[in-house]
């Protein structure tokens, strides 16, 4: 596959997004409003993992990328939107509690937000994957898994989770669940992240560049759609 351009690359990682998380059985499923209670409940669990995790993706990201301003501040901004902005009523793991609380009220959290509950492998394998990635990684590649892989299109598919998990299908003891952790992904900050990001990456037009990126960013879209598949897998025996 050639590129020649930048925007060809994003064309490119939007089609395998599309392909393998938007079209994939898991999103069609939740928009269709086809889980059950059990489901809802396995899903907010286990993708818990991968949010309180997330924070670490983006130091291994950081400590990847070139040692220069324009690099690692966009990261670091990803970062301090994990931490609230310096707010702890809006850290991202209290966010996530909010919904967990409303889509699995029955699992005790500590005082951390961790639930009580067995972690399975699939976001184990996405988070590890991620950071194993990043551990090895080229300062462009690193740059490209963050921006191709994750920013580009999490606003995208934050938001359909969000509609999704707004189904009236999901109401449970008469009230919708709690969605705000989805929408502020999609309505604020995923554009933004993936806009700093793509400062740093639009610089690189040679065809090498554009390809390395490409596999850097295709790399882990792959990652996160087995993420979603092998949640959904483990669902699917609670019907």
């Amino acid at each position: 596959m050639q590129f020649g351009s930048y925007e060809k690359v994003e064309e490119a990682i939007w089609d395998l997004v599309d392909k393998e998380i938007i079209q994939g059985e898991f999103m069609q499923s939740l928009l269709a409003g086809k889980w059950n209670a059990e489901q809802v409940s396995e899903f907010a669990l286990q993708y818990s993992y991968y949010s309180r995790n997330f924070p670490r993706v983006l130091g291994a990201a950081i400590a990847a990328v070139m040692p220069e301003d324009d690099w690692w501040v966009g990261l670091v901004d990803n970062l301090w939107d994990e931490a609230g902005r310096g707010n702890p009523r809006a850290y991202h793991s209290r966010l996530y509690h909010t919904f967990l609380q409303s889509a699995a009220p029955h699992i005790p959290t500590n005082e951390k937000y961790v639930p009580d509950y067995p972690v399975a492998p699939a976001p184990i394998v996405a988070v590890d994957t991620f950071i194993q990635f990043l551990q090895q990684a080229t300062p462009l590649e690193a740059m490209a898994a963050v921006g191709f892989g994750s920013e580009l299109f999490a606003g995208k598919v934050m938001g359909l989770i969000g509609e999704g998990l707004s189904h009236p299908n999901y109401i449970r003891d008469g009230k919708l669940l709690n969605v705000t952790f989805w929408k502020a992904h999609a309505d604020q900050h995923e554009p933004r992240h993936y806009q700093l990001c793509k400062n740093v990456l639009e610089r690189f037009e040679a065809e090498a560049d554009l390809q390395a990126m490409y596999r850097a960013g295709a790399y882990i879209v792959k990652a996160e759609a087995n993420l979603y598949n092998g949640i959904f897998e483990r669902m699917k025996s609670y019907v």
